[in-house]
């Protein structure tokens, strides 16, 4: 089934719509080219940081927030990941190994080009499950540091995903787009967020049966792979998050290595970079990252000890799996 056009928004929105150019292509071994925004730090170099998307987002996520790194000295590389924006196969779910693959590669290519300079890993709900899948294998790379934010972490029991995996073996291209579901999702409080989300032509607006039950699949396997994540760990989760449920972020944080900072931001959404409040979570990343033994400036640090002591685990009610939808704004 062919994907649908991105909608055209009236005048007063024209910029929401607009279509960034990449800044630089990365040509993976199997010959595809990935696509990639760049904001180049200022002044001396202290770092880089290569920040992956959520489901069906694109490059364009990291918008709001890599200003504010490239004004602190660090770089910021956002590459389209494969079957998402402008990479290879827009629409198709690659499989979780592929794309593993893709960031391995990315980040022997940026570190070849910058011996000297420390790196970091983030990724936004999918592309947080990529990473703890990525530093959890036994040749994970060595790296300065990884930064989940709310990552896309759900074992939903067995035999919950039954139902998913029969349809997507029968109409593996049917395409869904989160209106059947009967619920309303809030990926963040910011509405001009929300709004360029909607309208940027390399957001997906549906999604195949087949990407979906890859989805599902990665958050298990993230799930799992938490407790053998190798190197230094932030964890930031939102309390207001409506897309990751607060049981499977709890049992996730509580299987984390030892030695993992815990970030809780009150009133944060899914898409906490995007957020009203996003420089408080950017402002925490940047601490970890140039001061790694403070206090983080939110205070999310206790706020998260808080929150554990009082067992945040609680019924689910019935299961849709509302992250599909990261880029999504209805």
């Amino acid at each position: 089934m062919k994907l649908p056009d991105p909608p055209k928004p009236p005048p007063r929105f024209a910029a929401a719509a607009q279509l960034v150019p990449p800044d630089r292509m990365f040509t993976l071994s199997d010959g595809a080219a990935i696509p990639a925004r760049v904001w180049k730090a200022q002044g001396q170099p202290r770092g880089i940081l290569l920040a992956l998307h959520g489901f069906n987002d694109s490059r364009d996520a990291w918008e709001q927030p890599a200003p504010f790194f490239a004004g602190q000295g660090i770089t910021v590389v956002a590459p389209d990941q494969r079957g998402f924006g402008e990479a290879p196969k827009r629409g198709e779910w690659a499989g979780s190994d592929r794309m593993v693959q893709d960031v391995r590669e990315e980040i022997a290519i940026l570190q070849q080009e910058n011996p000297q300079t420390p790196l970091y890993l983030t990724g936004e709900s999918m592309g947080g499950a990529i990473l703890m899948l990525l530093m959890s294998a036994a040749d994970a790379p060595s790296v300065a540091g990884t930064l989940l934010l709310a990552p896309a972490v759900w074992n939903l029991g067995l035999g919950a995903d039954i139902p998913l995996d029969v349809l997507a073996t029968l109409f593996p291209h049917y395409l869904v787009t989160g209106r059947e579901l009967p619920v309303h999702v809030v990926a963040s409080d910011n509405p001009a967020a929300l709004l360029r989300l909607y309208f940027d032509p390399l957001t997906l607006r549906a999604t195949q049966l087949e990407a979906l039950r890859g989805l599902v699949s990665l958050m298990k396997q993230a799930a799992a792979a938490a407790p053998q994540i190798k190197g230094p760990l932030l964890c930031v989760y939102g309390d207001k998050d409506q897309l990751v449920p607060s049981k499977a972020m709890a049992k996730v944080w509580e299987t984390l290595p030892k030695g993992t900072r815990l970030d809780l931001i009150s009133g944060g959404h899914h898409l906490l970079l995007r957020d009203k409040n996003g420089k408080q979570v950017m402002q925490d990343m940047l601490t970890w990252i140039t001061q790694p033994d403070s206090f983080l400036p939110s205070g999310g640090d206790v706020a998260a000890s808080t929150w554990q002591a009082q067992n945040p685990a609680k019924p689910e009610g019935k299961w849709f799996p509302a992250s599909w939808f990261d880029g999504l704004a209805r």
